[in-house]
């Protein structure tokens, strides 16, 4: 039985009668451009084979409801009520509800199901706000387009949930489409495919799921947007997305050592990613496996986001042959990928395992994705 069909039939379990439809969203990973797309950057995301699925229904009332395979628990708010701040996990699909709440025209029960590796920086946190937006505008009559739901996504998880995150997660689970990557620019928030083209090499993606698990709207997430901020300031500019390699001695010259150090990650991955796509476009494999380290050590050193584990993870991955590899997500933990050959990814998963295993790690969870369609109605 598909999620899509478990979901209807979990909703008709916990609600007693069957849903309107099934909505669904994809996770994301990251190919390359971290920490850029506040700075109003650009990233490389694609949407991948791991979705999240919410079955949903208006109700009579004004109520908003939901529950999961999560904790079989159910949360609610009143859409003409304030939102209560004790609802865990269900801050994100509930906090869509309450900035789309303009558009309501009657509250709705809601059951979600899920593949996406929670904590693991594949962004299941859009997937639920892009499958439950989705699933709004369509029976709310909305009308939204689905950037302008990715901007409401974005919204819900800076003023409800907290998080201090950028545009790029929720532009990738909602524009996302099957054997591409979205080149997105975050101060336009153009959106261009780019094929992957891995497929003609008998390549995939594998990700790494280190299992330590992060969350953005902890203090180290914040602090990094601080200093990127404080940076922009010092340096007289709107944004670093204003500045390129040229401006780095003149950064170097006025900013403390940690400032600097941010804000040269920001500008050298912004120009990663743009030579990321040109390395793509050319089948320039080689170029492409040297940004990824580049962005990789560029996060350790200057941004100071990885992990241990995360580096365990690049350096297994490098040792058995990868194209390339780098950690994926706001970092802190979470998972990294690797560009490699398909038949290599048991390699991959026993090598990772061992190596874990002798530094006294969590067993990581190995797997690779595919590049798959954005958010959509299922049923």
């Amino acid at each position: 039985m598909s999620l899509t069909e478990t979901t209807a039939l979990d909703f008709q379990k916990h609600f007693g009668y069957e849903p309107a439809g099934v909505w669904s969203a994809p996770g994301r990973v990251n190919l390359i451009g971290e920490h850029t797309d506040y700075n109003f950057g650009f990233v490389l995301p694609f949407g991948i084979n791991h979705r999240t699925y919410v079955a949903l229904s208006p109700r009579t009332d004004r109520i908003c409801k939901v529950a999961s395979s999560i904790d079989q628990r159910a949360y609610e708010f009143d859409l003409d009520g304030e939102m209560p701040k004790d609802l865990d996990w269900a801050l994100y699909p509930l906090g869509i509800a309450y900035v789309m709440r303009e558009f309501a025209s009657s509250g709705f029960d809601a059951y979600i199901d899920s593949d996406v590796p929670i904590g693991a920086g594949l962004s299941s946190s859009a997937a639920i706000e892009c499958s439950l937006a989705t699933a709004l505008n369509d029976i709310w009559g909305a009308g939204r387009s689905k950037q302008q739901l990715a901007l409401l996504g974005q919204k819900a998880e800076n003023d409800v949930v907290g998080a201090p995150t950028g545009i790029m997660d929720q532009t990738a689970s909602m524009l996302a489409v099957a054997d591409g990557a979205v080149l997105i620019d975050c101060k336009s928030l153009e959106a261009t495919i780019v094929d992957l083209g891995l497929s003609a090499h008998d390549l995939v993606v594998a990700v790494i799921d280190t299992r330590v698990a992060h969350r953005h709207s902890d203090g180290g997430y914040r602090s990094r947007r601080d200093s990127c901020e404080l940076g922009a300031a010092t340096l007289d500019v709107e944004s670093l997305r204003e500045l390129s390699l040229s401006d780095l001695p003149r950064a170097k010259s006025q900013l403390d050592d940690v400032t600097y150090r941010r804000v040269k990650h920001v500008i050298t991955e912004n120009q990663r990613v743009l030579d990321a796509v040109s390395a793509l476009r050319e089948g320039n494999l080689a170029a492409l496996g040297r940004l990824l380290l580049e962005s990789h050590a560029s996060m350790r050193d200057d941004f100071e986001i990885s992990v241990p584990e995360l580096d365990l993870a690049v350096e297994t991955a490098m040792k058995i042959g990868a194209v390339g590899s780098r950690m994926t997500g706001g970092g802190f933990g979470g998972a990294a990928i690797a560009i490699i050959k398909k038949d290599q990814l048991s390699t991959l998963e026993t090598a990772c395992k061992t190596a874990f295993a002798a530094n006294n790690f969590a067993e990581p969870n190995v797997f690779s994705v595919v590049p798959s369609q954005g958010a959509k109605k299922e049923i």
